[in-house]
């Protein structure tokens, strides 16, 4: 009796080790098993935005006095175009170490995929608020450092229509209720959203950056 306790000792101990290293390993870095699903998710993201690209972009005309469509409406477009789980376009963050591919809708199926545009907000170039949010612990973890980005950090969100160019102004920290912040502030502006404290969901860390310049499309497909 007296050896199946120590052996059920030893079982336990050895389990509660096993669960306090994959905690501390998620918490240093993020949990390996759904970084493999969505390395996959986003390689199959990569390949059909860029067939969009090809379908999205239209051949420049050699007519000068032929006005192109605006930005916003390109914009407009597109979105009508775009289902929930579809790509939407490229993001890339230097200051996090990160280029990923940004996909439509919030559902936790979608999120899965990559951070994912709130269907309520705007896309880039619609000139209000462009809301994308991601995990900070699963799932590739893409905002899992959010909290490092500091005023002045450059942000760019490709899309078929041009490259948005985004500069940090701050960040502010709120209830998970609080969906009045996805109204925007009266102005074309991006913010990144995660949970607040990491492995937390009561609170949600929003980084806003302002709209500093686009890049049009230099190279367009026919």
């Amino acid at each position: 009796m007296r050896w199946v306790l120590r052996g059920t000792g030893i079982l336990l101990a050895v389990g509660g080790s096993l669960v306090l290293l994959w905690v501390l390993a998620v918490w240093r870095w993020q949990d390996p098993l759904t970084l493999v699903l969505n390395k996959r998710a986003q390689s199959e993201l990569s390949s059909a935005y860029d067939v969009r690209v090809t379908r999205e972009r239209i051949a420049p005309t050699p007519r000068p006095a032929v006005e192109q469509p605006s930005r916003a409406k390109l914009a407009a477009t597109y979105r009508k175009r775009t289902d929930t789980g579809d790509p939407i376009g490229r993001l890339t963050v230097p200051r996090l170490n990160l280029e990923i591919m940004v996909v439509f809708g919030t559902d936790r199926e979608t999120l899965k995929k990559g951070p994912g545009l709130h269907p309520s907000t705007g896309f880039p170039g619609q000139r209000f608020l462009t809301y994308v949010a991601g995990h900070r612990t699963t799932y590739g973890a893409p905002f899992s450092d959010i909290d490092n980005l500091r005023p002045g950090d450059e942000i760019t969100f490709e899309v078929p229509y041009g490259t948005y160019r985004y500069e940090v102004v701050g960040h502010r920290i709120v209830r998970d209720d609080q969906i009045e912040v996805l109204k925007g502030r009266g102005r074309e502006e991006l913010a990144l959203q995660a949970c607040w404290p990491r492995f937390f969901a009561t609170h949600r860390y929003i980084a806003y950056a302002k709209l500093v310049g686009v890049d049009p499309v230099t190279a367009q497909a026919g």
